[in-house]
């Protein structure tokens, strides 16, 4: 943004000539009379020329005159509505409806007329539109990314609807395995798309905009909020389904249904996340898978054609220090293999990358290259740093010593 230039406009300055006629013909008196009467005029015109000045808004701010608070105050709200249209304006063409179609059935059976009692059999009703969400461009070519939840349906089909109001058909390319990320492919050149921010870099407070096809209705709805909290671990679930979140991003941006997999901006135009759930008990509080995550992913199906992501194959719940002084633990820190109640809840899974390695029922893995586990770092999101086959050393507390093993990470099934 221009910032704009003060310029000091000096009032025009005029030589008047005075005429003055003395009684005294003493050239001493003569003198002190234009003396004293130059004083005066000076003191006069500076003090006007002092008031005149004083009503400029640039010497009001200066001195702390007039209503300078309002005018800063003015400038500022101007300066943060002027970005917030800046990035509309920048990343709304890239944002995109997507709206979930299926055959509906109509149900058969007896209903009542205006002749009598009617026996209407069921079939099917054609293809309806039976939900909606959002997504974004990441690349020139056609690629979108959502929520895995927005595109779960296996017998729905699915549609894209522009900014700029043009209908295409689209494909589900991939589904995040591990997390609420899919990617969708349509036909289209030179789509506006959307570049990621680096999600760490985050800050509390920070401004963000969200944009989505809120209620499956009002396309393209922008909000605004700030960021409310980072490494949430939720819940999230809808239709039956409930799986663990790790690591996402809280906002008080307004979140609705069908806003899910729409982009979460910051106030330079990035993606810092995907719009993935709201929690309905508050107000205001929505939450966003990490910007990082969703890079990751995109990586990972652009080098090997899905997303794979890295597997252990262990049952654990992270130590605190209060969990380690109610159950006297020898570590108050680490991710602690534990079985379930039932005897198919393995703490570590038969024939997967963990139990390859050794690992066993109440070890307490410490570190992962190195990487110290805790209640702020957990097992599952130091994993996402690692890519399927790749070899990590863990060092593992069992049985009152510390040893080292190699295990080679797996690959998730969806």
């Amino acid at each position: 943004m221009k910032e704009s230039e003060n310029q000091i406009i000096q009032p025009d300055e005029s030589v008047t000539e005075t005429e003055v006629t003395q009684t005294e013909t003493s050239p001493h008196h003569t003198s002190y009379g234009v003396v004293v009467f130059a004083l005066v005029a000076g003191i006069i015109g500076g003090m006007y020329g002092s008031l005149d000045l004083a009503k400029r808004p640039f010497f009001q701010n200066m001195f702390g005159g007039g209503n300078s608070t309002a005018i800063l105050e003015q400038n500022v709200q101007i300066n943060e509505e002027s970005a917030i249209t800046d990035v509309v304006e920048a990343a709304g063409d890239a944002v995109v409806s997507i709206v979930i179609s299926r055959e509906v059935n109509q149900r058969g059976g007896l209903f009542f007329g205006p002749f009598g009692l009617y026996n209407i059999p069921g079939g099917s009703a054609g293809v309806q539109e039976v939900g909606a969400g959002t997504g974004f461009f990441v690349t020139q070519d056609g690629w979108i990314m959502t929520n895995r939840h927005v595109v779960d349906d296996e017998t729905a089909t699915y549609s894209v609807l522009t900014n700029d109001g043009q209908s295409y058909e689209a494909t589900v390319a991939a589904k995040d395995p591990a997390n609420d990320i899919a990617l969708l492919k349509i036909e289209i050149e030179n789509a506006p798309y959307l570049r990621f921010a680096d999600s760490d870099s985050l800050k509390l407070g920070q401004n963000v905009i969200a944009i989505g096809n809120t209620l499956g209705q009002y396309q393209n709805t922008v909000t605004r909020g700030i960021i409310s909290g980072i490494g949430r671990s939720i819940s999230a679930g809808g239709g039956g389904v409930v799986e663990q979140l790790e690591g996402v991003i809280q906002t008080d941006a307004a979140i609705n249904r069908g806003n899910s997999g729409g982009p979460l901006l910051s106030m330079t135009g990035l993606v810092v996340g995907i719009n993935t759930a709201v929690d309905v008990s508050g107000q205001s509080i929505g939450f966003a898978i990490p910007a990082n995550d969703a890079r990751s992913a995109l990586e990972i199906y652009q080098e090997t054609g899905k997303i794979a992501r890295p597997y252990l194959g262990v049952r654990y719940s992270m130590i605190t220090p209060a969990m380690s002084e109610v159950n006297n633990l020898s570590k108050d820190y680490g991710a602690f293999l534990i079985p379930g109640t039932r005897p198919t809840d393995f703490a570590v899974i038969p024939n997967s990358p963990a139990a390859r390695a050794g690992l066993q029922a109440n070890d307490i893995i410490l570190e992962l290259n190195g990487e110290r586990l805790d209640e702020n770092n957990s097992l599952a999101r130091a994993l996402k740093k690692f890519r399927p086959n790749d070899r990590v050393e863990a060092k593992v507390f069992r049985d009152g010593s510390e040893i080292v093993v190699t295990i080679t990470i797996g690959e998730t099934q969806l």
